[in-house]
């Protein structure tokens, strides 16, 4: 039955993809210039020919790895900076202010103002790190602060060593919301990571391509390269929430 249930749900998600690309295709074909529109077809033998070629995985991998150390950084800061705030509100008075700049400063203006700062090869670091950490840290708080205050209550009653509190009533309470936010923050990590590389232009970099596709007017390796772009950020997302039900599931164990 769950199996049947599955299946009928990826049908579904298979004809919605099927659908927008009719509607692309008809688009590209009304408006007759691959220059301003390719088709699913022109955008794919672009990405054909370019896979083949070494630079494009290098590309690919750096910025990965670039995106990828900006959101650990975060995730490890957000799990430490909201366990103190939780727990001092001196701490979580202080780092308000920083959380809503965060959240509400445009990517623009962190990328011209750290290019003053450092490299442009740290930018998709500094960039996604900026624009996850304010999403995870406000998830962590809000777990921390959702604890079961009974549970508290009989584990300081018992006295129940801190690691083991963490593991059976931290743990358990912040999973939920920090799972949730992990899934948005990935999404955030690679649009203003790749943002980042359009604007600072770090060498051998999916937005340097990017940038070269929209300089030279190939339209279709520009649409090849957002198609890897969004599938990078979808494989990255599968993988780490697969990790994080995993973990979680190992500890419940």
């Amino acid at each position: 039955m769950i199996s049947t249930m599955v299946l009928h749900k990826r049908l579904k998600q298979l004809l919605a993809v099927v659908f927008w690309l009719v509607i692309w295709q008809l688009a590209a074909q009304r408006v007759g210039y691959a220059i301003l529109l390719p088709s699913p077809l022109q955008t794919l033998q672009a990405l054909f020919r370019l896979m083949p070629t070494p630079n494009f995985w290098l590309r690919v991998g750096i910025s990965l790895l670039g995106i990828a150390q900006g959101f650990l950084l975060a995730a490890l800061l957000a799990v430490l900076l909201a366990s103190c705030a939780s727990a001092c509100e001196a701490v979580n008075v202080l780092l308000q202010p920083l959380v809503l700049l965060a959240k509400a400063t445009p990517v623009a203006s962190f990328v011209i103002l750290a290019l003053i700062w450092m490299p442009s090869a740290k930018l998709p670091i500094f960039i996604s790190f900026l624009m996850v950490f304010p999403v995870l840290y406000t998830a962590v708080l809000q777990g921390i602060r959702q604890t079961d205050p009974q549970l508290l209550e009989m584990a300081k009653v018992f006295r129940i060593p801190l690691h083991r509190k963490i593991k059976a009533i931290y743990l358990p309470a912040v999973y939920p919301y920090f799972y949730s936010a992990a899934s948005v923050a990935l999404g955030l990590a690679w649009k203003s990571g790749i943002a980042a590389e359009v604007i600072g232009l770090p060498r051998n970099t999916v937005g340097e391509a990017l940038y070269q596709a929209k300089v030279l007017l190939t339209t279709d390796e520009m649409f090849a390269w957002t198609a890897v772009a969004v599938l990078a950020s979808v494989v990255a997302e599968r993988v780490v929430l697969w990790l994080l039900a995993l973990g979680n599931r190992t500890e419940k164990e």
